[in-house]
C-alpha cells in the first residue's frame, strides 16, 4: 500500500436511516405514555401522548425526506423552522381566513378550505426563503415537506385534543385518531406543500419569486386533491365505512405521492446538471 493510499481520508457515510430511528423511538415512547396513563390515571401525561402521537410520522417523513436531499445545502436548523413557522403560521392563517370564506360544511366549503390551507401553509415557507436565493426545486421540496408536516403535527394535535373532549375523556378514540391521522399524514398535507413549493423555487428568477401559470398550476392541483381528500368524508360517509374512506384516501394520497415522485426526480435532475453555488440556508 502506498503512502497516498495510506493517509487518504476516509469518505464520509451519509446515512439514511435517521427516520426510521426517530419514528421507532418516538413509538416506543408513545406505548409507554399510554401505559403509564392506563396505570395511573394520570391526565397530566395525556398533553405528551397527544404531543408524540401526532408529530411522530411527520417528523419521521420530513428526515426521509431531507436524508435524500440531493446536492442541496440546506442545514437542519433551517429544515426544522420550516416545519415550525409552516406549522404556526399555517395553523393560525387558516384558522383567521377560514370562518371568513366557510360558513357551512358543504362541497363548496371543502374547496374552500382546501384553498385556504394550501396556500396558509406556503407561509412558512416563504418566511423561512424571503431573504436567500431560492432557485432550487430540491430546496423548495425539502422546505415543502417540512412546512406542510408542520402544519399536520398541528393539526392532528388539535384533532386529539377535540376528540378527547367531545367523547368525554375517551382514551381509546383519541389513539384511533392519533394513529390514523399520522399514518395517513405523508400522504397529505406535507406531499402537497412539496409540491407546490418544488414548482414555486423552480419558478424562481434571480433570486425571486414568480407566480406564473405553472406555479399557479401547481397550488390549483393541490387545492383541489386537499380538496377530494377532505371531501371524500362528507360525500361518502353514508356509503362506505371507515375502511372504505381510508382505502378512498389513500387512493387520493397515492396520486400526491406520484407526483412528488416526478418532481423529486426533476429536481435531482436538475440538481445534477446546476448544482447550488449559494451559501448554506
Amino acid at each position: 500500500m502506498d503512502s497516498a493510499t495510506e493517509f487518504q481520508p476516509p469518505v464520509p457515510v451519509v446515512r439514511r436511516n435517521g427516520w426510521l430511528k426517530a419514528l421507532t423511538t418516538a413509538a416506543v415512547f408513545y406505548i409507554l405514555l399510554l401505559v403509564a396513563l392506563l396505570l395511573t390515571k394520570n391526565s397530566n401525561l395525556f398533553p405528551s401522548l397527544a404531543m408524540v402521537g401526532s408529530f411522530m410520522v411527520p417528523v419521521a417523513y420530513v428526515a426521509f425526506i431531507y436524508e435524500r436531499k440531493h446536492l442541496s445545502r440546506l442545514t437542519m436548523p433551517t429544515v426544522s423552522l420550516t416545519f415550525i413557522y409552516g406549522g404556526l403560521l399555517g395553523i393560525i392563517a387558516a384558522a383567521l381566513v377560514e370562518p371568513i370564506f366557510v360558513r357551512q360544511l358543504d362541497l363548496g366549503a371543502i374547496l374552500k378550505i382546501g384553498f385556504i390551507e394550501e396556500f396558509a401553509k406556503i407561509l412558512g415557507v416563504l418566511v423561512i426563503a424571503r431573504h436567500r436565493r431560492h432557485d432550487s426545486e430540491m430546496d423548495g421540496l425539502i422546505l415543502g415537506a417540512a412546512a406542510g408536516m408542520g402544519f399536520a403535527a398541528l393539526e392532528s394535535n388539535g384533532y386529539a385534543f377535540t376528540v378527547f373532549l367531545k367523547s368525554n375523556g375517551s382514551l381509546s378514540l383519541v389513539v384511533v385518531v392519533t394513529l390514523i391521522r399520522g399514518l395517513l399524514s405523508p400522504l397529505g398535507h406535507g406531499t402537497w406543500t412539496a409540491i407546490l413549493a418544488s414548482v414555486l423555487f423552480r419558478e424562481s428568477r434571480n433570486g425571486h419569486f414568480l407566480i406564473n401559470l405553472q406555479v399557479i398550476e401547481a397550488y390549483l392541483l393541490v387545492s383541489i386533491l386537499h380538496a377530494m381528500w377532505d371531501g371524500t368524508a362528507l360525500v361518502l360517509t353514508a356509503i362506505f365505512n371507515l375502511v372504505g374512506l381510508l382505502i378512498s384516501d389513500g387512493v387520493i394520497g397515492l396520486i400526491g405521492l406520484a407526483i412528488l415522485w416526478l418532481r423529486w426526480r426533476e429536481a435531482v435532475r436538475l440538481q445534477t446538471v446546476l448544482p447550488p453555488e449559494t451559501e448554506d440556508i
